[in-house]
């Protein structure tokens, strides 16, 4: 049994003072592929302090950084899934080989902002792919919530500024393997290029690329600008999503009460990542300028042409992913109810 002491910062979470250690009745052992400056480690501290204290100790979480129990999506969801790994966190490229719907939330430009983004994720569309999850993956996955790794994709290049879908014809663009973000790509007139995240700085560097989809502060916490990239424009046609999975057998084994404990200890970690790449991205963004970075914000028209280009990849989302149509209406539907709330909020908030 493993022992766990409250710390102050843990206790402080629930407003209550500081408690003794306890014996931990469940532990659970989280999983991330990254390090400690990323977003995914911001959101798993919070989870740890929420549900420990919460609990009053009877749940420890085990933090694994990096690729201590596993070494890539495919391999550590098949940990979650036969139980040797209790929580983990993919990108969209990490589960659409197992689910490939979930490219619903790559396709581009469908989210106007960070509020409509968030308004979606933590609602009913979420709940409707944790279903659709389970019962493809016989029970064993359980999608928990969906955050954010990184803010929002934008074109980024070492030749010239973006300013509309052509200035993007002709480069050879960075991608991970997943199918959407080639057909994006190319749906722009440039030739995608799959590319392994790590050998990315010496690709641009050596031109065997010359540009990417990223956010900032992947961008300068890679320094990619040293490796020849200049130009970013923020067209944000993607919200970088991060899909948090717990094991189905590992969450059911708990009693209500320790599971209503993760459920709330999921929310918190997912405020955190909705608010972590904001804060991080703010030095980013000066540090781009400041080494001579170009920065460009398209205006609503310019925008606007980038969505009319990226028409094909819906056409190729309906038709070549398995119930595409249907998880596509339903994601539209839930986007609409989202901007109609805010614009009402906003009305209101406005008088």
């Amino acid at each position: 049994m493993l022992k766990t002491s409250l710390t102050v910062a843990a206790a402080l979470a629930v407003c209550a003072p500081a408690l003794p250690a306890f014996a931990a009745d469940y532990t659970i052992r989280a999983v991330a592929n990254s390090n400690e400056d990323d977003e995914d480690f911001d959101g798993l501290q919070v989870f740890k302090s929420h549900v420990e204290a919460a609990s009053n100790g009877a749940i420890a979480v085990e933090i694994y950084m990096g690729t201590q129990l596993c070494s890539n999506g495919a391999e550590c969801l098949q940990g979650v899934a036969d139980g040797s790994i209790d929580v983990y966190i993919s990108t969209t490229d990490g589960a659409a080989g197992l689910f490939p719907y979930f490219q619903v939330l790559d396709l581009p430009y469908l989210m106007a902002d960070d509020r409509v983004a968030e308004r979606v994720l933590s609602g009913d569309f979420t709940r409707t792919l944790r279903d659709k999850a389970l019962a493809d993956s016989g029970d064993t996955l359980r999608l928990m919530t969906i955050g954010n790794t990184g803010g929002w994709r934008g074109f980024a290049n070492t030749k010239r500024r973006i300013q509309a879908p052509e200035d993007v014809a002709g480069l050879k663009m960075r991608t991970v393997v997943a199918d959407l973000p080639q057909e994006l790509v190319r749906a722009m007139g440039a030739s995608p290029t799959p590319i392994p995240w790590p050998e990315l700085f010496t690709s641009l560097q050596t031109n065997v690329v010359e540009g990417t989809a990223n956010g900032i502060t992947d961008i300068m916490s890679m320094k990619f600008p040293e490796a020849g990239l200049r130009y970013l424009t923020l067209d944000g046609h993607a919200y970088m999503s991060a899909f948090w999975w717990m094991s189905n057998d590992t969450f059911m084994a708990m009693p209500e009460d320790m599971r209503q404990i993760v459920v709330d200890g999921f929310y918190q970690l997912q405020q955190a990542t909705f608010a972590s790449p904001k804060r991080k991205s703010i030095e980013a963004y000066e540090a781009f300028v400041a080494g001579g970075g170009d920065l460009y914000v398209p205006s609503v028209e310019e925008k606007a042409a980038f969505g009319e280009a990226a028409a094909p990849v819906y056409d190729w989302f309906t038709s070549s992913v398995d119930g595409g149509e249907e998880i596509l209406a339903t994601f539209r539907e839930a986007v609409a109810q989202a901007e109609t709330e805010l614009a009402e909020e906003r009305a209101r908030d406005i008088q």
